[in-house]
C-alpha cells in the first residue's frame, strides 16, 4: 500500500485547489451513488493515473457491457479527487491527489466485510482483476474493509 510519504514525493503535496488534476472522460456513463438520478460522463483524477483509470473503465465496458455494469452498481460513483483526512485519521486521504476512486458505496461500506460487501462476490472477480491488472488495489481485498475503495499502489 502506497504511504503518505511514497504519494507526496510520487503525486505532489495534496492540495484544495491542485494543478495535477485532469479531466478523465468515462467511456460510459456513471451514476453519482448519492443522487443516482444523476449521470457523470467524466472525473477528476490526477494526471499521472489518468490513462491507468481509463484503462480500467474501457476494459469493464468490454468485459462486463453495460446492461451488466448498471445491474452489479458498478456505475455507481462515489468519487474520485476530494481533499479530506483518512475517516478517523489524520493522514490525507488517497483521495486527495485523486490516485483512489469508490464506486458503489452504499453497498460496499466502509466496515463491511468479505461476507457481506457486494464487491466481495464472485460475479466481481473481473473487476478486481481488472483493476489490478491497471496497477490498482482494492482495500477490502488487502484490509479487509472498504470494498468500494480501489488505489493507486505504490510503484517506485
Amino acid at each position: 500500500m502506497i504511504t503518505t510519504a511514497q504519494a507526496t514525493r510520487k503525486y505532489g503535496v495534496p492540495s484544495k485547489n491542485p494543478n495535477y488534476l485532469t479531466t478523465l472522460v468515462l467511456p460510459y456513463p456513471m451514476r453519482l451513488a448519492w443522487d443516482v438520478s444523476t449521470k457523470v460522463n467524466k472525473i477528476q483524477c490526477h494526471k499521472l493515473v489518468h490513462d491507468q483509470l481509463k484503462a480500467v473503465f474501457t476494459e469493464i465496458l468490454q468485459v462486463y457491457g453495460y446492461e451488466k455494469i448498471v445491474e452489479l452498481g458498478i456505475d455507481l460513483f462515489g468519487g474520485c479527487f476530494n481533499f479530506r483526512t483518512m475517516r478517523g485519521g489524520t493522514e490525507p486521504s488517497r483521495h486527495s491527489w485523486g490516485i483512489a476512486i469508490d464506486l458503489d458505496p452504499e453497498r460496499n461500506q466502509l466496515k463491511e466485510t468479505k461476507l457481506t460487501a457486494r464487491f466481495a462476490r464472485p460475479e466481481y472477480k473481473d473487476l478486481h482483476r481488472i483493476f489490478e491488472e491497471n496497477g490498482f488495489e482494492n482495500l477490502g481485498k488487502v484490509k479487509g474493509f472498504d470494498w468500494m475503495h480501489w488505489q493507486i499502489k505504490y510503484d517506485k
